[in-house]
């Protein structure tokens, strides 16, 4: 089967479609999926660079952690899924593939209203999402989350959420033109960064100096402290991201008044268990609202398998709003 493969770790230039060996099986739980579409993901990137190395059970050099498809195959101990039916799920690599192996409680089957494209666009961003705003964040209908890079694929998938309980939406990203695009999706305030923005203040000054419940950060050390001084009293800050960095000094006073929990989540690395629990609570809660059209998956641009260096290009250049999909089969 033609996969997408890392030659070499480093730039762009080192990807390659190439001639891989069938995934074997399906055993036990165990489902067989041709693999229609996936999606690139910052972790691809770190990949590829030789910065982010796959998990035991993945393959090193294939990357892809999500992906949509239809069943051709079933273990003898499958019981929610018949050949034929389309899915979608995450993995710990390997998606962009033409098959892959998935044990069956990792996997979702894909609304009727939704493309395979569109499915592959939800996985991984929409089950972070949910985890850190409502499992680990317990964002509730009266409070108030700040989103940093609110116009990233996790970025719009946590704001969809949150508007799902009518939390009050701030948001923040160095592109006006992505901002003014999330007012669409339920942004209610937006903040430009730039290097003399403080968000902290704009935070206070705009919740009467609250500040807001729960903040869902993707970018690290850079906004580390300015997130403490945003935070209301028993406030909670969801690591997810560190594309600002990963080391910050900080006042641990700030944290010690206000009673603040500082939280770190990340979905490749946890358990098998853990990830069917994080899975199953995405479905029960957001599958039926992707059904009715009040979720809606955030694609920006498609590209084909072979397109594969200009799609990490795209990604790299940090132009994408939402998810940037690939195309393994159209058949």
């Amino acid at each position: 089967m033609k996969a997408v493969f890392v030659r070499e770790f480093g730039g762009i230039e080192n990807l390659t479609i190439e001639e891989v060996d069938e995934p074997s099986g399906p055993k036990g739980d165990e489902v067989l999926i041709k693999v229609m579409a996936s999606a690139i993901n910052r972790a691809d990137i770190l990949q590829r660079r030789g910065l982010y190395p796959a998990p035991k059970d993945a393959p090193e050099r294939i990357l892809g952690l999500e992906f949509s498809g239809e069943v051709i195959a079933i273990g003898e101990k499958v019981s929610k899924f018949r050949v034929g039916d389309r899915v979608f799920g995450i993995v710990s690599g390997g998606a962009q593939a033409e098959m892959i192996v998935s044990r069956e409680d990792l996997l979702m089957k894909i609304p009727e209203n939704l493309s395979f494209i569109e499915a592959a666009a939800i996985p991984e961003a929409f089950i972070t999402a949910h985890d850190a705003i409502f499992t680990l964040g317990k964002l509730q209908p009266s409070e108030s989350i700040l989103i940093h890079a609110v116009g990233s694929g996790v970025g719009l998938a946590a704001l969809q959420l949150a508007k799902t309980v009518n939390a009050r939406t701030f948001g923040t990203s160095r592109s006006k033109e992505k901002l003014e695009k999330c007012f669409q999706f339920g942004l209610d305030e937006a903040i430009l960064m730039k290097e003399e923005i403080n968000f902290a203040e704009i935070i206070r000054a705009e919740t009467a100096g609250k500040g807001v419940e729960l903040i869902i950060d993707l970018v690290g050390a850079s906004y580390f402290q300015m997130n403490l001084e945003s935070l209301a009293l028993k406030g909670r800050l969801i690591l997810v991201g560190l594309t600002g960095g990963s080391k910050a000094e900080f006042n641990l006073g700030v944290a010690l008044s206000k009673r603040l929990r500082i939280i770190g989540t990340v979905l490749r690395s946890r358990s098998f268990e853990e990830k069917v629990e994080a899975t199953k609570k995405f479905a029960e809660y957001a599958l039926p609202l992707f059904r009715s059209g009040k979720l809606k998956p955030n694609v920006d641009v498609v590209f084909k398998m072979n397109q594969i260096m200009q799609a990490h290009e795209y990604v790299e250049s940090n132009k994408n709003f939402g998810k940037v999909v690939l195309v393994i089969s159209d058949n």
